[in-house]
């Protein structure tokens, strides 16, 4: 029997150094993605093209998301039926964290907007690979009620990613260096992980015989068949759109609208880190409470709350001030949800033997916010009442996902 049937089979908790090594591989995930999203390609945008930055890096990050919405559930499909002696996921894992940092590397390189294109798009197809390996990971071997905890920490990891990677794009000493040192950090953080070695493994004889229509056909999960799956996809879809378009704009909205007088790169930076501050109070506590009380919703449903409040704060009190204020406020929120809304997504999967691919679906409410993020931002800031308009549409997607939030039947 492979660990992940046994660990489901006995209910027997993962251990500390497996959720460990998870987390960090997780992180290292994130500082390739964020680094990027919080700061270098901004500054690449505005470096390549100073009259059009914002249309840029919409064209840049929307196209990136684009490929990220179709590789997250693939490759989760994809590993679902690996049958390789190492196990279904660890593969995906290696793979993709060593195509993410050639990505990185092909970033710090570029010299024109296209050579950007193409190294974010491979940044975004390759730790795609891995993130979908690593997220489908938890249900292989982590019993229901352990995975509140196994969520928080990987929330964790999250949102250390997001401040390491913002660090690291800071510090480095330029663009190029800073790329470099978010794929040395990535590669480096999926060692321990993968040096484990504790995965599923599958038989050849259990692996389904490979069809294309039915592979393909097996991507839409109908809502009306799963109504659960549909609406904890639709919310949060909502919740992310929410977020995507609350930190996407975040360097400009210190210049443009906060007028920040010292150096905008650091402004980002501290409230990066004052919203992890928070977030680290909050999500491993929540998941842990969730997982004791068997309850999920109302943590989702007041963490939304609580991000739709910082949102506002955003979009009526554009001060230094009120950007800390809300950052922090942020972190609250972000971290109940970012721990509870995982495990109880896992709940809601449909079938045991293609978690990576539902996963993988799920996660294309995570990318295609990142897609519509820019589309809907830049026209707004531009043309339809600046970012008061897009700080309060967000608070508005935020609050519509918590309350749809009810809607899910059997997670209590």
């Amino acid at each position: 029997m492979s660990v992940g049937r046994a660990a489901a089979a006995t209910g027997a908790p993962v251990g500390g150094r497996w959720v460990g090594a998870l987390s960090l591989a997780n992180l290292g995930v994130w500082v390739g993605w964020f680094g990027p999203l919080q700061l270098l390609l901004a500054r690449q945008a505005e470096q390549f093209t100073p009259g059009h930055k914002a249309a840029t890096l919409a064209l840049v990050t929307g196209l990136g998301a684009a490929v990220s919405m179709v590789a997250n559930p693939v490759f989760g499909a994809l590993s679902d039926r690996t049958t390789a002696r190492a196990g279904r996921r660890v593969p995906w894992v290696i793979a993709g964290t060593a195509g993410g940092g050639a990505g990185l590397v092909l970033l710090a390189l570029a010299r024109s907007v296209p050579a950007v294109i193409a190294g974010w798009c491979l940044v975004q197809l390759a730790l795609n690979a891995s993130f979908a390996a690593l997220t489908a990971a938890v249900p292989d071997q982590v019993p229901p009620r352990r995975r509140g905890l196994v969520g928080g920490w990987l929330g964790v990891s999250q949102v250390v990613g997001i401040l390491v990677g913002t660090a690291l794009a800071t510090v480095a000493g330029g663009t190029g260096a800073g790329y470099l040192a978010c794929a040395a950090f990535s590669v480096v953080a999926v060692l321990p992980y993968v040096l484990m070695r504790r995965d599923t493994v599958l038989s050849p004889a259990d692996r389904p015989a490979f069809r294309w229509r039915s592979f393909l056909a097996g991507f839409w999960i109908d809502p009306r068949r799963h109504p659960d799956f549909g609406w904890a996809w639709l919310t949060r879809f909502l919740m992310n759109l929410s977020y995507s378009i609350s930190t996407m704009y975040l360097l400009y909205y210190l210049t443009d609208a906060v007028h920040y007088t010292d150096d905008a790169d650091t402004g980002v930076l501290i409230l990066t880190a004052l919203n992890a501050l928070t977030l680290l109070s909050t999500v491993v506590i929540s998941g842990v409470r969730s997982d004791r009380s068997g309850r999920r919703k109302p943590y989702v449903i007041r963490s939304g709350l609580i991000i739709s409040a910082a949102t506002l704060l955003l979009a009526g009190w554009q001060t230094w001030t009120g950007a800390v204020v809300a950052s922090l406020i942020l972190g609250v929120g972000f971290g109940v949800y970012t721990s509870v809304d995982f495990a109880l997504l896992t709940d809601v999967l449909p079938t045991a033997g293609d978690r990576g691919r539902d996963l993988g679906v799920i996660n294309i409410a995570n990318a295609l916010p990142q897609v519509l993020a820019p589309v809907i931002a830049a026209p707004v800031v531009t043309h339809l009442g600046g970012y008061t308009a897009l700080y309060g549409l967000a608070g508005a997607l935020a609050l519509v996902g918590s309350v749809l939030v009810r809607r899910i039947r059997s997670v209590a």
